[in-house]
């Protein structure tokens, strides 16, 4: 976008176009106005809009220009955090409740797809949870054990099976969730916009709010050329966010996350790597990820920035570790490189935030977006039809603070993925 090939590679290159948007200018009336084009905010859009409310969505640059559009596209359940460890950082009901939210929020997806005949490439045959070694086998086990216990369809796969699913050796298990898959995500992101259109909300881009200002019992969020009143504004920045809402940023450290493409695979190969298409992740604390998109091209990803050295550094490196994973390729050219940055917060769990009267929004995803973030669109839906009330919210009230030394933390977390991919998978 804006004419950066790395900022949404192969998403942009393969994604039908999104729908037709203008900035906004003059001033116009709404009932709800969203501010964030990601999937949280169009979530929220489709389903007040599906509600008869008059919601306008302002988006800074384009649909999908954050997040949403820059990711793997794994439609995950649950969270990095273990499933026993919720309740002891949330507390028991809203550690049950969230766990319930976003272990189901991969139906969620699926449903919209279905409904919305959205063209987003949608695999539906669950993701691999990938074990390097006894540690990792230990904590897919656990994980498996923990989500079981709540019902969920997971088992984990001996090496055997682990090694036919996926097409390497590499690995001594895996944890297979059924719920879960793969997506294009900026697809995905640009047909929930096109069905909220089609619903009724007005969708603007290019629209930044720059300031916000109370006028009775209601709010005006101004952009550079125009303004929107109305009595709720719903917050759906995210880590990308700037202006009045920059806190949302600056309470997550930025966790820079790269996807190579090489070009589509012949058959055979096809038939050899990830021949069911699921979405695999590795149990590394600089962990790799890799999946296939619908024309056969493989994503691999793993942390760090494609700009100034780390460019050259995170290349070589994923074309040693894609030889030493899958020998059969042969050596690899790629032909999409982009990265974007995960927002992390500093228990790894998501926030929400009233950052005045009618004014709230669900942040920090933690690498988890696609099915959190529209399951969060809902509940934010929900919650400003009067369905839910702010006590019975799947995440406990709480305030935005700033994190000490980010920037600081996020050189670290940058030069420390290329230190490490530097030297990793030469041996």
């Amino acid at each position: 976008m804006y004419n950066d090939p790395r900022s949404h590679g192969l998403w942009e290159k393969t994604a039908p176009q999104p729908p037709a948007t203008a900035a906004l200018k003059g001033s116009v009336a709404a009932d709800v106005v969203i501010v964030g084009g990601g999937f949280t905010g169009q979530s929220a859009a489709l389903h007040l809009a599906e509600r008869d409310i008059n919601v306008v969505l302002l988006e800074a640059r384009e649909i999908g220009f954050g997040g949403a559009g820059r990711n793997v596209g794994l439609i995950n359940g649950g969270m990095w955090v273990m499933p026993k460890e919720l309740p002891g950082v949330l507390g028991e009901t809203y550690g049950e409740r969230l766990l319930g939210l976003l272990g189901n929020a991969p139906l969620l997806v699926r449903d919209l797809v279905e409904k919305h005949a959205i063209p987003c490439e949608i695999e539906k045959n669950g993701t691999l949870h990938c074990a390097v070694g006894e540690k990792g086998l230990r904590e897919i086990r656990e994980r498996c054990e923990q989500w079981a216990e709540r019902g969920a369809p997971v088992r984990v796969l001996d090496a055997e099976e682990t090694a036919r699913r996926t097409g390497t050796t590499a690995y001594s298990g895996a944890l297979l969730d059924t719920r879960a898959g793969t997506i294009q995500p900026l697809a995905y992101v640009r047909g929930l916009a096109a069905a909220a259109q089609k619903a009724g909300a007005r969708l603007y881009t290019d629209s930044p709010v720059v300031a916000t200002e109370r006028n009775g019992g209601q709010w005006v969020v101004k952009t550079p050329n125009g303004s929107v009143t109305a009595k709720w504004i719903v917050v759906a920045t995210e880590a990308y966010s700037t202006g009045p809402w920059q806190v949302v940023r600056d309470e997550q450290i930025y966790l820079p996350y790269f996807n190579f493409a090489t070009r589509p695979l012949g058959d055979n190969l096809q038939k050899s790597i990830l021949p069911g298409r699921e979405g695999c992740w590795d149990t590394k604390e600089i962990l790799s990820s890799f999946r296939m998109d619908k024309a056969g091209r493989l994503v691999f990803g793993s942390v760090g920035a494609l700009r100034g050295t780390g460019a050259a550094i995170h290349r070589a490196w994923a074309k040693r570790s894609l030889k030493r994973l899958f020998p059969q390729l042969g050596d690899t050219e790629f032909e999409c490189e982009w990265y974007g940055q995960i927002g992390m917060t500093d228990n790894a769990v998501p926030r929400f935030h009233k950052f005045a009267e009618n004014v709230v929004g669900f942040s920090g995803y933690n690498g988890r977006g696609i099915a959190p973030g529209t399951a969060f669109g809902k509940v934010i839906a929900q919650h400003v039809l009067g369905e839910i009330t702010e006590t019975e919210l799947p995440l406990p009230l709480t305030e935005p603070k700033a994190r000490p030394f980010r920037a600081l933390k996020e050189a670290y977390y940058e030069a420390g993925a290329q230190i490490a991919h530097f030297a990793g998978e030469r041996f």
